[in-house]
């Protein structure tokens, strides 16, 4: 995780979410609970909506101006791409308008997205996840093993907010799988 890269160390017991929230605050002169990283990175659960706020901060964190344009760098890391195109994942460069991508996490979840083009995707299908048909997100790639970050969600039943909804899944394994249907 490039967070952990970032500060030189693996970020697991409850110590460590103290350390980065002291590290944030060193160089940013920004508070974010212990509590809020540790949902974060799936030590307790209630990561399933992230305040964008947040995400920017974290972002910040790793230098770059906020969440869109940390995963706008995802979509151009070698790193990565390596791996989307070695069957690791999906990213939206290897997408069409239409296409429908599959994804699976711990400990049974299953949702169908449909790539709208430009980043922008609806939810078809969602099976036991806090996801549901008519939803629509925006984000950059699908990695097996990484969590799915989703931008700019817009739950079906609700009218759009100016406060944008991030929702991160699979936060702590990641995706199970992920592929074109």
């Amino acid at each position: 995780m490039d967070i952990e890269h970032e500060v030189k160390r693996k970020i697991r017991t409850p110590y460590d979410f103290e350390f980065l929230a002291g590290a944030i605050w060193e160089r940013q002169h920004e508070n974010i609970s212990s509590t809020t990283l540790k949902r974060l990175w799936g030590y307790i659960d209630g990561a399933d909506t992230t305040r964008r706020t947040t995400l920017c901060l974290l972002s910040q964190f790793l230098g770059f101006d906020d969440w869109e344009a940390y995963l706008a760098s995802l979509a151009t890391r070698t790193d990565i791409e390596s791996a989307a195109f070695e069957g690791e994942g999906i990213h939206i460069d290897d997408l069409q308008p239409g296409d429908r991508v599959e994804v699976t996490w711990l400990p049974n979840r299953r949702c169908v997205f449909r790539y709208e083009g430009e980043a922008h995707f609806t939810v078809e299908a969602a099976e036991n996840a806090k996801l549901h048909a008519g939803d629509t997100f925006d984000t950059a790639a699908f990695l097996i093993g990484q969590p799915m970050y989703l931008d700019n969600l817009c739950h079906a039943d609700q009218s759009p907010t100016a406060d944008n909804i991030s929702y991160v899944a699979g936060s702590r394994h990641g995706l199970h799988t992920a592929r074109l249907i």
